[in-house]
């Protein structure tokens, strides 16, 4: 989808210049706690220390977010929708004609499903596996019905509307593969999308006790990576229609480079290549205001404290954009997933 002769002017300005003139994506994590007690993460763990956006807050990012043309809010956290104003934030929003999208374990999407129809245009969710595995990762009873339960009650509202899925490959699922993408249509889903399992950044909440703990659990061991390498061949032919199609929305490439991501973590090849530029299209402002440039590098500061327009343009900022080096920075380097956004492209274009 093609956008304004202006805005792609702005975006070219802000790669050559590394100040921000377009800001088209923002991340929001209204909610710091979540409903779920995922392997992956350890969000969970400090629900008793709860952080969350108010609606004062989101009022106060209205005029950077008209300043910088922003097109789309992506709603993560934690659990976005457990937040108490979750809808009066997406109502604050929506009359900027901002797109919403939320990132959700979708076990509580049944309950708001007549809200989400009305102010959210697009749902991403949570599918770690068959329904063995994905409530075996979930840590929750019953999560695949949940899920299941949920999809249907948005599209029986509203059959058109977009719901697409997203799995975390790791030790716990890597041979069932095929089956995920089985799950994904018997869960109704317009499409599917897959990355690796971060276990070396601080993002999800991740702490040294817990990358200490979990790393081993996660990371496909270099005795399993023969295996990985069978489950991904065998799959590229038996569900080749499913990515001819996009209802698996990566490339074969990207597959192998999942594969690619853990062999290097076995010493038996380079990290994969990734094409960025987060923190130039994009900006993330976690549950307690802090500003950081992408899910995974050090906050330049905190929305309570000064405007967004001004933050993503300071000298920590800045320096930041003039000094990385992707190709050599260790967070870029073994970054689960990364977002280029062409100037030209507009955010949620097909």
């Amino acid at each position: 989808m093609q956008q304004s002769l202006y805005q792609t002017y702005q975006r070219y300005k802000t790669l050559r210049t590394n100040v921000i003139t377009t800001l088209p994506i923002v991340i929001l994590m209204p909610h710091s706690a979540c409903n779920c007690r995922c392997v992956m993460c350890d969000i969970w763990k400090h629900n008793n220390h709860l952080k969350q956006l108010t609606e004062k807050d989101v009022e106060g990012l209205i005029h950077s977010l008209q300043k910088f043309k922003t097109v789309e809010v992506v709603m993560s956290g934690g659990e976005a929708i457990l937040h108490p104003a979750f809808f009066s934030l997406c109502a604050i929003l929506k009359k900027q004609n901002i797109k919403i999208t939320l990132l959700t374990s979708g076990h509580a999407v049944k309950r708001h499903a007549e809200n989400l129809v009305k102010y959210v245009d697009s749902i991403i969710i949570s599918v770690d596996g068959n329904e063995e595995i994905h409530n075996k990762v979930r840590n929750i009873e019953n999560a695949f019905a949940k899920t299941k339960e949920s999809i249907e009650a948005i599209k029986e509202l509203q059959p058109n509307f977009k719901i697409t899925g997203r799995t975390v490959i790791h030790q716990l699922n890597f041979r069932i593969w095929p089956q995920i993408i089985d799950a994904a249509k018997q869960l109704h889903l317009d499409s599917i999308s897959f990355l690796p399992a971060d276990v070396t950044s601080n993002a999800f909440d991740h702490t040294e006790q817990w990358k200490e703990e979990n790393k081993d659990k996660l990371l496909i061991d270099q005795a399993f990576l023969p295996e990985l390498k069978s489950v991904i061949d065998g799959m590229l032919k038996t569900h080749a229609n499913d990515f001819a199609k996009r209802f698996v929305l990566e490339s074969s490439a990207r597959i192998w480079s999942i594969y690619q991501y853990y062999a290097a973590f076995a010493g038996l090849a380079a990290f994969p290549y990734k094409r960025c530029n987060a923190p130039w299209v994009s900006a993330v402002v976690e549950a307690d205001g802090s500003v950081k440039p992408c899910f995974f590098h050090d906050a330049f500061g905190n929305i309570k404290d000064d405007s967004l327009d001004n933050l993503v343009n300071n000298e920590q900022a800045l320096n930041f954009r003039k000094s990385i080096n992707m190709a050599e920075n260790e967070i870029c380097r073994k970054c689960i997933c990364s977002l280029y956004l062409p100037p030209t492209v507009k955010p949620g274009g097909n």
